[in-house]
């Protein structure tokens, strides 16, 4: 019997990933503290699934973890505190409470009877320093040296808080393998990010006009059953343990000016482009080096930009715009 353990499973890399193993897991437990994951009908509908548990449990609490099983094959560690907003509002609280759920997941991985991997979400943001201080190469490989931005910065909390907890995963005593998402994105995730905004935006103008922030900004889009294809593939290869991957698109880099002409050709309204001001602390440029990650998982992104724009705004318009159902936060 096959039993993954996802925490932040409420959220929406966890929720996609917890359907991606549907098939070949016979067990999957999904822990989340619902701080910003929703109990939407997508959630609900997962957890009818045979062998499907949510768990509402605050892992921080170590007595939490007596309550989780000992036979786990794979942990997919995703639960952290995230968002920029999130991230400016509490960056002492990034720091430190990120840091202890890593530990916490690392003390019950060492619990574990016969565990295979604990695959730990990190982030593209482990690459700002470098790009801010050197010459970054672009496309990034994931041996670039890694370097800090000015940790007075509120949002050098977040990465700082991942770039520590890369360290502790390598210097653990576990199976591990280290993934870096690159601009996911997709149904479900809530509408603080990019193109979800920018679609609302779109969908709800009533003056012919889109206001876009960072127009000139790049970056590289992956469509979120991509992601988890890619992650799920790399929590099954030997050759992933000890390693960190970038996991995203190499291709196409497009500005966010272009992001919003697409999601404007797809809502179908004559908007109108308005530039606002740069996002404080956005990389210009954000493209992951993707050779690793694909000879060792032997698998491409299917799914391009213009498709999957049209998917995400198809599901955002039938299940909040037009539903006012449930979103992340």
């Amino acid at each position: 019997m096959k039993k993954a353990l996802i925490t932040g499973g409420a959220g929406f890399i966890g929720y996609h990933l917890g359907r991606s193993l549907l098939e070949s897991y016979d067990v999957i437990h999904l822990i989340d503290n619902f701080s910003r994951g929703v109990r939407d009908d997508g959630l609900l509908e997962l957890t009818r699934h045979k062998g499907v548990d949510l768990l509402d449990l605050d892992l921080l609490d170590i007595g939490a973890l007596e309550k989780l099983a000992k036979d786990y094959d794979v942990i997919f560690h995703l639960a952290a505190i995230i968002g920029v907003q999130h991230v400016l509002r509490v960056p002492y609280e990034v720091l430190t409470k990120n840091v202890r759920l890593l530990q916490n997941m690392i003390e019950l991985g060492k619990r574990q009877s016969h565990l295979r991997r604990l695959v730990f979400a990190s982030t593209s943001e482990v690459y700002a320093g470098t790009l801010k201080q050197f010459s970054l190469t672009i496309p990034t490989p994931e041996d670039v040296p890694l370097a800090l931005t000015d940790i007075r910065q509120k949002r050098t909390s977040y990465m700082l808080s991942k770039i520590y907890g890369e360290a502790m995963c390598l210097h653990s005593p576990l199976p591990v393998t280290i993934v870096r998402p690159h601009n996911f994105y997709g149904p479900r995730m809530g509408l603080s990010h990019v193109i979800p905004e920018l679609c609302a935006k779109a969908f709800n103008s009533t003056d012919d006009k889109l206001d876009v922030f960072s127009i000139t900004h790049k970056r590289t889009f992956c469509y979120i059953d991509d992601a988890v294809e890619m992650i799920v593939r790399l929590s099954e290869s030997e050759r992933a343990v000890g390693e960190a991957f970038n996991v995203g698109r190499e291709a196409p880099e497009v500005s966010i000016e272009e992001v919003a002409r697409e999601v404007i050709r797809v809502v179908g309204k004559p908007l109108t482009i308005c530039p606002q001001p740069e996002t404080e602390g956005s990389p210009k440029r954000r493209c992951p080096k993707m050779s690793k990650t694909m000879a060792v998982t032997g698998c491409k992104p299917q799914v391009d930009l213009d498709e999957g724009i049209r998917r995400t705004f198809e599901w955002y318009k039938e299940n909040v715009f037009v539903k006012r159902g449930l979103t992340a936060v």
